[in-house]
């Protein structure tokens, strides 16, 4: 840590004082320039008389307890205004928010260049504890809060290239970054990109991600993603933060989440989507057809349609059987899938362990199982990705080669 730390705050509170020693006025902020790493003092603001002017680093000898001392010439009275690139430490980082907690000072300390400053230090916290006595603030190191300092003409270039990867490339590109430039540029990112990316990746690289979010933020993502991603990725919230975000949530999209979240996560249920492609028995393989033509429906669930009794919503009437695509696409479009079904599918119990629901996949040589409950309704099916995002190991995704 640098030998000399001079906290804004305290700055606020001094004269700003001409080479001559003659009071000028006082200093009311601190300028700095994005663009740097470590973020480098661009100069201050100080108000003289109902004026707010600019004072370039470069012009201030001193910083002392008694004052900003300037080293040469007087100060330009024209109205000071703040440009691109360029943050108030008061105005804008002081009250920001790192780690979930408040910035509540900001300290720069001398750059190697003479005449020169740069931040060094961010202080968190400072409220008052459990026992109603004041903690005392937590120092850190200004690259601990880097999403605090960045350009926001660089992250909205950056974040506009990585929303056109794909899904997977995004998540290999963003795992490239430090911590702190990957939060940046997930807030930046539409809600269904991100969305998307939360889905290529492990539920604590999730975590890690989204812990910067605030509430409204992540429960507008939740509702964007598929409803197991969902309920995994709630599933490593604590009980109180998983209700909160449930209720912020859509209803119709919280509601099959609250349902996969009464499962184990290792159990069929806990693997399964809520939201597989249902039909009546009553309706024609052209239906079938046209409902998986769809592009947004995952390849796995595309593959096999479950027909059941209504209502054909999980959970479902009585479940009647599969008919898969290929069998589809033999038939006649005006052919009920009453006719098609499959009936030697046995489906697999929601409390089936992830082992055994592998087991089925692999004995059927399938790419999704229905889930029934003791009732003989549908409510839901797994599909092999789900299955084997389970078994492979937990660093697969950032050992695998490629994106």
């Amino acid at each position: 840590m640098p030998d000399r730390i001079v906290y804004v705050t305290r700055l606020t509170r001094v004269p700003l004082i001409g080479a001559d020693g003659a009071d000028i006025g006082r200093v009311v902020d601190v300028v700095i320039d994005l663009g740097g790493r470590p973020p480098r003092v661009n100069g201050f603001v100080a108000a003289v008389g109902r004026r707010r002017v600019f004072v370039g680093a470069g012009r201030v000898g001193e910083i002392e307890s008694e004052g900003v001392r300037l080293r040469r010439g007087s100060v330009n009275l024209r109205s000071f205004e703040l440009r691109p690139g360029e943050r108030l430490v008061m105005g804008e980082l002081v009250g920001g928010r790192v780690r979930g907690d408040r910035v509540v000072d900001v300290g720069i300390t001398p750059a190697p260049e003479p005449f020169a400053w740069e931040v060094a230090t961010l202080a968190l916290g400072a409220s008052r504890g459990i026992t109603g006595r004041r903690r005392e603030p937590e120092v850190i190191d200004w690259s601990e809060a880097g999403e605090l300092f960045a350009d926001e003409r660089s992250i909205d270039r950056q974040a506009a290239a990585l929303g056109g990867l794909h899904p997977a490339e995004m998540a290999g590109a963003l795992r490239r970054l430090p911590l702190s430039r990957r939060r940046v540029l997930a807030e930046a990112l539409e809600d269904d990109r991100l969305a998307d990316l939360l889905e290529e990746l492990s539920e604590d690289e999730q975590v890690r991600l989204v812990e910067g979010l605030d509430r409204e933020r992540l429960a507008r993502v939740l509702d964007e993603m598929e409803a197991d991603d969902a309920a995994d990725l709630l599933g490593e919230f604590s009980a109180s933060q998983r209700a909160e975000l449930l209720g912020a949530m859509d209803p119709e999209e919280a509601e099959p989440v609250r349902r996969l979240l009464v499962y184990e996560p290792d159990t069929a249920g806990g693997l399964m989507t809520p939201e597989p492609v249902i039909l009546g028995p009553q309706a024609t393989v052209a239906e079938a057809l046209a409902r998986i033509r769809d592009a947004d429906l995952p390849v796995p669930i595309a593959s096999q349609v479950f027909v059941c009794q209504p209502p054909l919503e999980t959970p479902t009437g009585r479940f009647l059987g599969v008919v898969g695509v290929q069998r589809l696409l033999r038939e006649s479009p005006s052919k009920p899938l009453a006719r098609c079904v499959d009936e030697d599918w046995e489906p697999i119990a929601a409390d089936a362990s992830d082992r055994e629901v592998a087991e089925r996949l692999a004995a059927y040589d399938v790419v999704a199982l229905p889930v029934t409950d003791a009732a003989n309704r549908l409510v839901g099916a797994v599909t092999i990705d789900d299955v084997l995002d389970r078994m492979l190991p937990a660093d697969w995704r950032t050992s695998r080669v490629g994106p």
